[in-house]
């Protein structure tokens, strides 16, 4: 049986949910940086998206650097769910 990670709720381990499929595209990166830049130490962003955004985690690795991980939850098609977790 698959799991399905839902983005809807804030969880009480300082995940915070980041729906970008609601964003118009033009500003999704920009966005996303954005929310980044507010995380706290130890403070969790799952991103939700349509799509494997291959080209932003480059652009994340490039501006973060180990100050962000990059984990994925799920990758399916028309269904990716990554945890970025900002880092000391």
């Amino acid at each position: 049986m698959q799991t399905i990670h839902v983005c809807n709720h804030t969880t009480p381990e300082a995940i915070y949910p980041f729906d970008a499929r609601g964003i118009a595209k033009r500003f999704r990166h920009a966005a996303i940086f954005g929310a980044l830049d507010a995380l706290m130490p130890g403070e969790t962003m799952r991103f939700c998206n349509d799509h494997d955004p291959l080209p932003l985690l480059g652009q994340l690795q490039q501006r973060y650097g180990e100050k962000v991980t990059i984990t994925y939850q799920q990758r399916e098609p028309g269904a990716i769910v990554i945890d970025f977790a900002r880092v000391g």
